[in-house]
């Protein structure tokens, strides 16, 4: 606050005018307000008339005009907002005014974000589809022929979410919005419109100028890498020739060849993605990679004891050999923890075999084995997880992997236990035969894989 007399001289300042001017109020008592009270346009850098003298012209209260900055006796620069106010005798006249003002940055800075975040994506920092299609219909022009329109969708972002967390599908799309901001030109309009989806404008590009410019973009995103997996976007692209075309045919004619692009792409594209993944979880857990391996062996010899063909004797080791895929989304610690987990730890723990499910079900090669997967920690009692179905309400080929999977975690060294002499692993395999295991199963996986007496 900082209070004149009717000739503009200051008589009075708080401390807070004080921490924001520069000037002390032995200083600035006595001085023109305009002296302390320096102001200026933010764009124009034009200095702003004092309020303070409007207030004596107009005899009423005045506020300030937007984009105003305070300049202090240093020279820093405030955001301002402020309000003038006559100060009136008993006789009713104007005798002086008090200027009340505020430091503006954080709320200047909150109505920046806002406009920011109304035109673009809060993530990469690209433009989103509300400046898209607004750019669209302005750029729609026959000085602006021929525009081109590049659709890109990147393959595998729910499949990185699921394993790694949505932190990483997050790094994944900043290194592509990095690498099209690096390749494209300064007027060309790059915009996330969706999850995995990106549309670039080009403005005087033609269709042969397009495709060289995907062909740099997928030559840069190839050598990119998420947790050791290649980086992998479908793109599609058409280029408006005449006016009579309409520009939103262009894009939908682009967004179909995409797609196009990517039913061809995926089916490789996602069964190469789960085994990049079940490679970073034995990086990541050399047990879990041992383990897996014996219970795929341990899976295989199951099958051919209960003389399955071989398609499908085939498709158990290979579940075995996945059935704790989801485990790459557990906490690495929590895999080592030679302590008895927690409760939150095995929370983590138990939602494996979902993750291994989501993971596989998204693809042609393991789409079988999914379900398998996702009832590996099933009960023949129904007291297991993560549904808690019982008996043959369990699919066949999981009660299976379950029996492999109880029989090697027992037999194995652990962090947090020893491993059972294979005895004794037989005998918890008989006593939790008809409550944890398929009794007739493990019947058969004592005598017939293990060559052990069942004694009932």
């Amino acid at each position: 606050m900082i209070a004149a007399d009717r000739e503009g001289i200051i008589e009075f300042i708080n401390p807070v005018t004080e921490k924001l001017t520069g000037w002390s109020i032995s200083d600035a008592r006595g001085k023109p307000i305009e002296t302390v009270f320096n102001i200026i346009n933010e764009y124009t850098r034009e200095k702003v008339t004092s309020p303070v003298a409007e207030v004596f012209e107009k005899e009423q209260i005045v506020e300030l005009a937007n984009h105003t900055l305070l300049i202090s006796k240093d020279g820093r620069e405030v955001p301002i907002e402020d309000t003038a106010s006559p100060i009136r005798d008993k006789d009713n006249n104007i005798v002086g005014c008090v200027l009340v003002f505020r430091d503006f940055s954080e709320k200047k800075e909150k109505q920046r974000w806002i406009e920011f975040l109304s035109y673009h994506d809060q993530l990469s920092g690209l433009y989103n589809r509300r400046f898209f299609e607004e750019e669209l219909l302005r750029l729609d022009t026959k000085r602006n022929l021929p525009i081109s329109l590049v659709f890109a969708d990147v393959n595998g972002l729910k499949t990185i979410n699921d394993a790694f967390g949505h932190h990483v599908g997050d790094q994944l799309i900043n290194k592509v919005a990095d690498v099209f901001l690096a390749e494209c030109r300064a007027d060309d309009i790059i915009s996330r419109t969706g999850g995995d989806e990106f549309v670039i404008i080009l403005p005087n590009t033609d269709s042969v100028s397009s495709e060289k410019l995907i062909k740099r973009i997928k030559s840069k995103i190839e050598k990119q890498k998420i947790m050791n997996i290649n980086i992998s976007i479908s793109f599609g692209w058409d280029t408006k020739q005449s006016e009579a075309q309409s520009v939103w045919d262009v894009l939908k004619n682009a967004e179909n060849y995409m797609y196009k692009k990517k039913t061809f792409d995926n089916a490789s594209r996602r069964s190469s993605v789960v085994k990049s993944i079940l490679g970073t979880l034995r990086i990541k857990s050399p047990y879990e990679d041992a383990h897996s391996k014996r219970v795929s062996e341990l899976c295989e010899s199951f099958g051919k004891a209960l003389k399955l063909e071989s398609d499908e004797i085939a498709e158990l080791r290979a579940a075995g050999e996945l059935h704790d895929i989801g485990k790459v989304a557990v906490d690495e610690k929590i895999l080592s923890d030679a302590e008895e987990l927690t409760d939150s730890g095995w929370a983590q723990m138990k939602s494996h075999p979902e993750i291994g499910y989501r993971l596989l079900s998204n693809t042609n090669e393991f789409y079988n084995i999914a379900e398998y997967i996702a009832a590996h920690h099933e009960r023949w009692d129904g007291t297991g997880y993560p549904k808690g179905i019982r008996g043959e309400s369990i699919h066949f080929k999981a009660r299976i992997i379950a029996i492999a999977d109880a029989f090697d975690a027992m037999t194995s060294e652990r962090p947090y236990k020893n491993a059972l002499p294979e005895d004794e692993a037989v005998s918890e395999m008989r006593k939790n035969a008809g409550t944890q295991f398929d009794p007739e199963l493990a019947r058969v996986f004592v005598e017939k894989v293990l060559g052990k007496e069942w004694i009932t």
